[in-house]
Order: structure tokens, then sequence, then C-alpha cells
């Protein structure tokens, strides 16, 4: 039974830190990409980050670029997501979910794609950490 739990998520005020993880359990990591996804309310679910399967490739959608960082650990079977100087919007329920690959865009802000925010999931996620960032 394939199952993430995400965590470390909180309050922190705008130009903070918080350090994510995604814990994945009943399935083989390194076989997938792994996406982080973001929800606020009202809003749709977009893609964030995404990590890929073979050699760990980060790619990031182009608000956060430069801010964050995502990172996995096999051995562990975890994600993680280090997000640097915060701002308001990025407000939301952040998941982790599998794909089988990143898919990617144009990135008007430099000479490497972005990831498209809206890559799917492949299959479930957890429950979700939510982040609020505010002052």
């Amino acid at each position: 039974q394939v199952q993430f739990v995400e965590s470390g998520g909180g309050l922190v005020q705008p130009g903070g830190s918080l350090r994510l993880s995604c814990a994945a359990s009943g399935f083989t990591l390194d076989y997938y990409a792994i996406v982080w996804f973001r929800q606020a309310p009202g809003k749709e679910r977009e893609g964030v980050t995404c990590i890929t399967s073979t050699d760990g490739i980060p790619y990031y959608v182009e608000s956060v670029k430069g801010r964050f960082t995502t990172s996995r650990d096999d051995a562990k079977s975890t994600v993680y997501l280090q997000m640097n100087d915060l701002r308001p919007e990025d407000t939301a329920a952040y998941y982790c979910a599998t794909q089988h690959t990143c898919r990617t865009t144009y990135c008007s802000s430099g000479s490497s794609p972005c990831l498209d925010p809206t890559v799917p999931p492949l299959g479930s996620w957890g429950q979700g950490t939510q982040v609020t960032v505010s002052s």
C-alpha cells in the first residue's frame, strides 16, 4: 500500500525558512520521480518541485526557483523540500506524490527548464502539511 507522510510545516514570518519531509512507504521510492504539490484555499493544486528518479535532477516552478530546494534520500525513502525566503503567497497545504517523469516547460528566469505546474500526481498522496507565511 502506497503511503506518504508529509511533515515539517508550520507558521513562519515572511523571509523565514522551513524544511518539509515526505516519508514514503509501500513501494520502491527510487523507481519514481517525486513531486511536491501545494494547494491554497480556493486555488487549484500546482506542482512546485520535482526530482527525477535515476539521477536526482530537481526542477522548480518559476515562482519558487532560487528559493526552494528539493532533495531525496532513497535509502531513507524520504524526499525533502527546503523552503527559504518564504512569502505569503507560499501559504498552502503541501503534499508529495509520485510521477514517472518531471514534466518541464519554458522558464523565463534562466537557461534551465522549469517544472510544469500542471503536472498531475501519478497516484495517491498523504494528508499534507500546512505552511502558513504571515507576519
